[in-house]
């Protein structure tokens, strides 16, 4: 098994004002060439956006985007037509394909949205753009792994690629044990709140882990805890 560790405190950070931005990967201003991607995960930012604030319209192409509110509102508009608000127990997937434009904002002129923005690479080049997105009950992901992002669960969205991505509130001192759903791929989880111990390491708070050549991942909830695990290809 190998593992690569990252510390909340060593992510790559931006203070624009009306955007407050901790990057797990090399994005924008921020460049580490030790960390680039984990796999097809390419993207892990953790945005905080004023009120009434957000990213004006912008292009993307042959990426899948995911989008997972951890507090407050966030108000999408794209080229295709999708005019939607995206809350805490929503997950939200676009994938550009061969091109897309939208916005982003936050939905409230009173409170700040933080969310996670995930890319990932795709599969496949220039398919057509397409967007979705599903409020999942939080109920169904107390001490399990709820799947939200797939490439064939109906139950969950999906994700042009092979990669699975789950959410977990888990309490403290249970233990699961994640069974990879291809061999060869890699994990890598990210603590959104609280502490778990994987691999004989103890995470924190917006802490990550990536691990491969493994089968399995174990992990102990060391106080009440809510986790994303991402499943994606090392080679593609």
């Amino acid at each position: 098994m190998k593992s690569i560790l990252h510390r909340a405190k060593t992510r790559g950070h931006a203070n624009y004002g009306w955007l407050d931005t901790h990057h797990t990967f090399s994005f924008a201003r921020y460049y580490d060439p030790a960390r680039m991607q984990f796999g097809a995960l390419r993207v892990l930012n953790d945005d905080v956006v004023e009120p009434g604030k957000g990213f004006s319209t912008h292009a993307h192409d042959n990426m899948e985007i995911i989008s997972i509110p951890l507090a407050g509102a966030l108000a999408h508009r794209d080229s295709a037509g999708h005019e939607e608000i995206i809350k805490r127990g929503d997950v939200q997937v676009m994938s550009a394909g061969s091109g897309i434009t939208h916005s982003e904002y936050n939905a409230s002129l009173t409170e700040q949205v933080n969310f996670l923005q995930i890319w990932a690479l795709p599969k496949e080049q220039n398919i057509k753009p397409r967007y979705e997105q599903k409020t999942f009950h939080q109920g169904d992901r107390v001490n399990k792994l709820q799947a939200v992002v797939s490439p064939d669960n109906e139950d969950s969205l999906r994700i042009h690629q092979d990669a699975w991505f789950f959410l977990s509130n888990m309490k403290k001192g249970f233990e699961t044990e994640y069974q990879l759903q291809r061999k060869g791929d890699g994990v890598y989880l990210f603590v959104l709140e609280g502490s778990v111990a994987v691999a004989n390491e103890k995470l924190n708070r917006r802490d990550g882990l990536g691990i491969w050549e493994t089968d399995n991942m174990k992990i102990i909830a060391e106080s009440n805890t809510e986790i994303l695990l991402i499943e994606v290809p090392m080679q593609f």
